[in-house]
């Protein structure tokens, strides 16, 4: 027999090896074809140092200038806040005037009714005695009695009774008149005063709405770097006040040493209480509004806001001294002339600190360069360095 080869055998040699196969040798093709294709956006390099490097520097920038606009519509409208406080502040002022007005005319017009009832009882007299009844009931008619009993011989028939009784309904009459024009007066201001406040809280919203526009337009990563630029200036601020308040302690300790060295040269007992060197009931006051202050932290900024809930910067200054027993005007234009001038580097716990060129915002100081104020919108009432806003003026409140 010759020698017969057996076929080899494999794993090719079935069709479930052979199909197997054909799909392998698919998927290179297919795998080939993909990898010969221009690679898509999400296969693209990463960024370069040099590119990753300006963005970050774009988005430092348009944040810088996000930041510089909002402040500049939040300033505009805390000026614009202290204008609607005004305006509402004549809104209650005129309410209370006109509510006094009309009373006083409601009372002025019992009276004209009293007189009219004395003066027609007069006439009924003279109707029964068949005496004048028509010039009486023409005076009580008439829309101008004083011109009526004018005439001398009017005025010669009636008696000395009847002539008073006459001349109290006349006077009756027009201090009536001119109470309820008064009123139509105070009126018609109120209504100009609501107009005003109106327009203001217009205003006020306008500004805060561009800001928010601006802040919305802002991307992540810009969002972050205005966040950390506002961080770094917030920290900023705080070095700087505790940098001032190191220089206080300091400039107290070495007036302390100066007094203590005359006070020895001059033989002063050791025994001897030093002089009072403050107002202790003005510090006391000042103890009662920093309290009520710190107890009304966390709580939001609202354009006009007086509480118990909101504050505005100028209602929260107005509110704790107040608390302290000391009332204060409403808006920061007349807080800044209550009390006395204090010096920036004189400052004591309780005193206002003003902030802007415009006078538009106050905080209450606590010492060692910090405050508690009420800041913008969208913030809440909190500390803050007293560095953290162009410094204008302090007043202590007495």
């Amino acid at each position: 027999m010759g020698n017969h080869r057996k076929p080899r055998t494999g794993v090719l040699d079935t069709p479930a090896a052979r199909r197997g196969a054909i799909g392998v040798g698919a998927a290179a093709l297919a795998s080939a074809s993909l990898l010969a294709q221009p690679a898509s956006a999400d296969d693209a390099d990463p960024p370069s140092i040099e590119e990753q490097r300006e963005r970050a520097d774009d988005a430092r920038a348009r944040a810088r200038d996000v930041q510089a606009e909002v402040d500049a519509l939040y300033r505009e409208a805390g000026t614009a806040t202290q204008r609607y406080n005004e305006a509402q502040e004549a809104v209650d002022e005129g309410e209370e005037s006109v509510e006094r007005l009309l009373g006083e005319a409601a009372e002025a017009e019992d009276r004209v009714n009293e007189a009219r009832r004395t003066l027609g009882a007069y006439a009924a007299a003279q109707y029964r005695h068949g005496t004048g009844l028509s010039d009486t009931a023409h005076l009580l008619l008439s829309d101008d009695p004083q011109s009526f009993f004018a005439g001398r011989h009017t005025l010669n028939r009636l008696g000395d009774v009847q002539q008073q009784a006459l001349e109290d309904f006349t006077a009756e009459r027009r201090d009536a008149e001119t109470r309820r024009l008064d009123a139509a007066d105070a009126l018609a201001g109120l209504e100009d005063s609501r107009a005003e406040a109106q327009t203001r809280k217009e205003e006020v919203q306008g500004r805060l709405a561009e800001a928010q526009r601006l802040l919305n337009e802002l991307s992540a990563e810009e969002e972050a770097e205005l966040a950390e630029l506002e961080r770094l200036e917030r920290e900023e601020a705080e070095r700087a006040a505790a940098e001032a308040a190191e220089r206080e302690r300091a400039a107290r300790e070495e007036a302390a040493r100066e007094a203590a060295a005359e006070e020895e040269s001059a033989g002063t007992p050791a025994d001897t209480p030093p002089p009072a060197t403050g107002d202790t009931g003005t510090s006391s006051r000042a103890e009662q509004a920093i309290a009520f202050a710190e107890t009304q932290l966390g709580k939001p900024y609202v354009m006009g806001g007086t509480g118990p809930n909101s504050w505005d910067c100028s209602g929260l200054t107005q509110a704790a001294w107040r608390a302290a027993g000391v009332e204060l005007p409403r808006v920061t234009w007349d807080q800044v002339n209550a009390g006395t001038s204090v010096p920036r580097d004189q400052l004591q716990p309780g005193d206002l600190v003003f902030f802007y060129a415009d006078i538009s915002h106050v905080g209450l100081y606590i010492g060692d360069g910090m405050m508690i104020h009420a800041p913008k919108p969208g913030a809440y009432v909190r500390y803050e360095s007293i560095d953290y806003m162009p410094f204008h003026s302090a007043r202590r409140p007495a």
